[in-house]
């Protein structure tokens, strides 16, 4: 089965948790035998990803054509005008858009192009800024759409969404033969925004490679050795709440003096959480990393005592599967994939910020239940593999006539 997949990133070029869900999707898929040609946005020289080669798709045997565009995950207007200038400013010999619109448009275009080049049975297109391509690929070759989603702009934007961006979201699923969705909250959130009957959705949970996640001895720095650590990892914006993890910190430096709060990731909530840090006197008890590489990633799980997801609206929330497989243990949001079908993680409404920290103390304070978050979490993490989602995908697949 030759599948032509479109998508935003995949490792090492990577700006979230998408990347990564793409590449083990791929290599399960690619252990079941299909054949997968991955056409993603092109990284322009001097971006911070050391890995412009993208030799991790050489691993999966995933051929990955690249459209050379400034296009990167979760953009909107605002970043990519200021993507745009930098690419301006380095006097780069790439054309580009000059709005998210035109560049959307020009990814369109190449990616179609790339479509007629390549055999494929199948259309596998991932969130909003690939919709466009795979329709007029469909145009092209006749085979069936199946649009993963990942995300939408409400969840994006807290409810506030694009009307430009939300209007190719609507378009894409209404012009896909079958939506592959990665939770039941997600699923909901598609019947209920954008009227898709639900029998044209199927709800594929994610899964974690275990091959990805280093093993060994726990990685204490300074930092960490003398005090217990809470991580946030994530991008600082409204969806994955970053502000509430803020104001829990408050109420459990009042029990706990002597822990830090790291919190690694970037986005256009960076200076406001800052800000809000030094507003409440907290500035010696915070660390802010930026965003990270995977290895700082492995890392930064490495040295917390305790991970958590306050986010707003998460689609699904791959990192607290990250989290669990390195033996953290994890407080999630109530609004999240990721609590269907974990057990072993306490949970909070993201907006009770008082029993967020309650929580937090709790995992800090007693080791006992500490360790037995840690280990039935980490058995059960693995228990979730790239083997199964593959497989369901492929289920997908057939359903629509395609490799039966």
């Amino acid at each position: 089965m030759r599948v032509l997949m479109l998508g935003w990133e995949f490792p090492p070029i990577i700006a979230g948790g998408l990347g990564v869900a793409c590449r083990d999707l791929a290599k399960g898929l690619t252990a079941q035998g299909a054949q997968i040609t991955f056409v993603m946005p092109h990284v322009p020289q001097g971006a911070s990803s050391p890995y412009v080669n993208l030799r991790g798709a050489n691993e999966v045997k995933v051929k990955v054509r690249t459209v050379n565009s400034i296009l990167t995950p979760y953009m909107n207007e605002h970043s990519y005008h200021e993507a745009y200038r930098r690419a301006r400013e380095s006097q780069s010999s790439s054309l580009y858009g000059r709005d998210m619109m035109q560049e959307i448009e020009r990814y369109t275009l190449a990616a179609v192009e790339i479509a007629n080049e390549e055999p494929h049975d199948v259309i596998h297109a991932h969130d909003w800024m690939t919709f466009k391509a795979a329709i007029r690929a469909k145009k092209r070759s006749k085979r069936p759409i199946v649009a993963h989603v990942h995300a939408t702009e409400y969840d994006r934007t807290g409810g506030n969404p694009n009307e430009y961006i939300r209007r190719v979201e609507q378009e894409g699923l209404d012009h896909a033969d079958h939506i592959i969705t990665i939770s039941e909250y997600m699923k909901r959130q598609i019947i209920n925004y954008y009227g898709v009957p639900s029998e044209k959705i199927s709800v594929i949970h994610w899964g974690l490679d275990p091959e990805s996640v280093p093993q060994g001895e726990r990685f204490r720095p300074p930092i960490s050795q003398h005090e217990q650590v809470v991580l946030f990892l994530g991008r600082m914006t409204v969806q994955k709440g970053p502000d509430y993890f803020v104001e829990a910190a408050k109420d459990v430096l009042r029990c706990q003096p002597k822990t830090r709060f790291v919190m690694a990731g970037d986005g256009d909530m960076m200076g406001r959480i800052i800000n809000r840090v030094i507003e409440l006197g907290m500035q010696d008890r915070f660390s802010f990393t930026g965003f990270l590489q995977r290895r700082d990633v492995h890392r930064a799980y490495q040295m917390a005592d305790c991970y958590v997801m306050p986010s707003v609206s998460e689609p699904f929330g791959l990192v607290a599967l990250e989290a669990l497989a390195h033996d953290v243990p994890v407080i999630l949001s109530k609004t999240s994939g990721v609590s269907e079908v974990v057990k072993n993680a306490l949970r909070v409404d993201f907006w009770d910020t008082r029993l967020m920290a309650s929580k937090i103390i709790g995992v800090l304070r007693h080791g006992v239940m500490a360790q037995a978050m840690r280990d039935n979490g980490k058995k059960e993490v693995f228990d979730l593999d790239i083997a199964t989602p593959a497989r369901k995908t492929l289920q997908v697949y057939q359903r629509l006539g395609v490799g039966g």
